[in-house]
């Protein structure tokens, strides 16, 4: 069972790290001013934020009533790292010091906790059975020295301490399947400090990006996304707070489980392509990998003083061959049977109230359908940088669209994208609103 745990771990640590810090990867960035977003458990006498202090997860097995069942419990615990100056009589705490080159930030960085339990499945039936995670606080001060051995300052870390218990019990299921249901609870129970923390201060006390991996030595999981339909009345009873479960490792081994605060898919796993954490992972790692070498000089002293990760990042950028950055631009995984050009893209048996290749929507008085032509004018709701560069532009209506509020919108190919027909076989339109674009005359050209 080690083989399929170390590769489910490679997924894990994805999500153990997602959002960690984003791009630009730097302390002043608004982004990274609220953090820590994802499978947060907090102390549960912290509960100005209204996040939960436990999370629940229920899946089911076959043929492992007598399985041994191993619990991997994987968290961030949050550090907290402050930078003082050096003054008589003492250091007092700034935001920021730099010496001899070097700048140091008073910044949180997180420090990865892991921790394993092995149970026997028979005793886990009728029984609940408790597993106590102590997590003890520490302190550790890191002198800030000049070239010529003067102490400017110092950067001190503190880890507060932190109590979880998972609670992990089992039972036999009802009918002809043998099927047995695991539920396990983890819960954060770290004893008050006080009672009007800040949120950044019981983040310390938290469990942040908490996950379990959870195997078992015989039979296997079913998968709780798409179970067989035998099982689904049993799938539809399990009950998961604040995380979700899916199957991990090389499809078709259904050993290993990661209960993930993200909702992921069955068999995840991470892209081959991909060189080194972003800590962005819906992101586009060539995107993220070409914006980061955008940044100023200043931008990226910033982004090395934030936090060492950051720093790995910055210094990755700057030395990624240019072979490796070839590799980042697409990858075709699998080569199926196109689809045949008298399939329409749009079902109609889908959906009979909605036809987008024949509903029309007014807009400024002209009723606007397929095949008609606007002007682009993106803005008057949303702000998106992306489409704003489109302002102006002219466009061909492809389809109108209907979506579950009822809410029409125009699918729609530029007039002068060289791509366009490229674009309308494969169905990849650009999406506007009917009060974001204006009705054109017969002779207008694009701007």
């Amino acid at each position: 069972m080690s083989v399929p745990m170390d590769t489910a771990r490679k997924v894990a640590d994805a999500v153990l790290y997602e959002g960690y810090l984003l791009y630009p990867y730097r302390a002043s960035a608004a982004k990274n001013r609220l953090r820590w977003q994802f499978g947060v458990l907090v102390p549960p006498w912290y509960t100005a934020t209204a996040e939960p202090s436990r999370s629940v997860t229920e899946c089911l097995l076959e043929r492992s009533s007598n399985a041994l069942v191993r619990l991997r419990l994987r968290f961030l615990h949050v550090k907290e790292r402050r930078v003082e100056r050096a003054e008589p009589g003492g250091f007092r705490p700034v935001g920021e010091l730099e010496c001899d080159g070097t700048t140091h930030i008073t910044f949180d960085e997180a420090t990865s906790r892991e921790m394993e339990a092995v149970l026997p499945m028979p005793h886990l039936f009728g029984a609940e059975r408790t597993v106590v995670v102590r997590v003890p606080g520490d302190r550790s001060e890191e002198p800030i020295l000049t070239a010529s051995g003067d102490t400017l300052g110092r950067v001190v870390n503190v880890h507060q301490p932190v109590r979880a218990v998972l609670r992990v019990a089992a039972e036999r299921m009802a009918g002809p399947y043998g099927l047995v249901r695991l539920r396990v609870r983890l819960e954060n129970v770290t004893e008050p400090v006080r009672a009007a923390a800040s949120r950044e201060q019981a983040l310390r006390h938290s469990l942040v990006a908490a996950h379990l991996l959870i195997g078992v030595t015989s039979g296997g999981f079913l998968s709780m996304t798409d179970p067989p339909e035998w099982a689904r009345a049993a799938t539809d009873g399990c009950r998961n707070e604040n995380t979700w479960p899916v199957l991990v490792g090389e499809p078709g081994l259904r050993d290993v489980m990661l209960s993930s605060p993200i909702i992921l898919y069955d068999h995840p796993d991470i892209a081959p392509e991909s060189p080194g954490d972003l800590f962005d992972s819906t992101e586009i790692d060539e995107m993220l990998h070409l914006r980061t070498l955008t940044l100023t000089d200043e931008e990226k002293r910033e982004a090395r003083a934030t936090d060492p990760r950051a720093a790995e990042i910055i210094q990755r950028a700057g030395d990624l061959p240019p072979e490796l950055v070839e590799r980042l631009h697409g990858a075709i995984r699998h080569l199926g049977t196109p689809t045949p050009p008298s399939t329409p893209w749009w079902d109609p048996a889908a959906d009979a109230s909605a036809s987008p290749d024949t509903d029309s929507v007014t807009v400024a008085g002209v009723e606007v359908a397929k095949g008609s032509r606007v002007r682009l004018t993106p803005g008057r709701r949303r702000a998106d940088a992306h489409d704003m560069f489109l302002a102006g532009k002219t466009a061909q209506v492809e389809a109108v669209l209907l979506d579950v509020d009822g809410g029409r919108y125009l699918a729609v190919t530029l007039d002068d994208d060289l791509g366009a027909d490229l674009h309308r076989s494969h169905g990849r339109f650009l999406y506007f609103a009917p009060d974001e674009v204006e009705p054109l005359t017969g002779g207008e050209v694009s701007a």
